[in-house]
């Protein structure tokens, strides 16, 4: 049996990441291998219900201990549920998003700073990190005016996180780098100013390097 693998994306919402995971994971099982991909905050149904309380507009009054206790919550499920088990059998696991989106989102832009998110993580992922986590970098400003022109092309509920302040997504993307800096090995850039299909190229050849 081959050993599992952990993968997660990360970067600001509209940075093209979500795209890239499906891509990935289309080639990865062309090839043969088994692959479960999952999405913070959700993934399995109970935390798909969580995932509904953060992200609905309406729930603007949501303090920010709420906030990140929910999100552990919902990772918690789906570590729980699907990712630990899917490692278990040798499955690559390829996630959107992770606790590195609560170290910058919630640490990060809502000062609740890392002890937080470590305290947390502790409980909740009891020492799960991934192998390899790709950042698709793509500057606030940016990811912002794509993220908004999206949910105007396809309204939904689902926008309290993009409805936040451009100041709270440029301390993110802030957080992002520092993070990057931080754990240059396991943390990849990747520019997401390019084009998808050389945007997917340049994942591919960090990935490939894994699998």
């Amino acid at each position: 049996m081959k050993k599992g693998l952990f993968i997660t994306f990360e970067g600001m919402d509209g940075s093209g990441k979500t795209t890239q995971m499906h891509r990935l994971a289309a080639r990865l099982r062309s090839m043969g291998r088994t692959v479960l991909e999952t999405a913070e905050p959700g993934g399995p149904p109970i935390a798909m219900k969580i995932r509904r309380i953060l992200l609905d507009a309406a729930n603007q009054e949501l303090s920010p201990v709420t906030e990140i206790l929910l999100y552990f919550a919902s990772r918690a499920q789906n570590v729980d549920e699907w990712i630990t088990p899917a490692l278990a059998r040798g499955e690559i696991v390829i996630s959107d998003r992770f606790t590195d989106s609560s170290l910058v989102y919630q640490g990060g832009g809502r000062n609740l700073g890392p002890e937080a998110v470590a305290a947390l993580e502790r409980i909740a992922c009891r020492g799960l990190k991934p192998d390899l986590t790709l950042f698709v970098d793509v500057d606030a400003e940016a990811s912002l005016a794509r993220a908004r022109a999206r949910n105007a092309a396809q309204p939904h509920c689902e926008t309290r996180m993009d409805d936040q302040s451009l100041e709270f997504h440029q301390s993110v993307w802030h957080a992002y780098h520092a993070l990057a800096a931080a754990e240059p090995e396991r943390v990849i850039v990747v520019d997401g100013r390019t084009d998808i299909d050389t945007l997917e190229q340049a994942v591919w050849r960090i990935v490939s390097a894994y699998v």
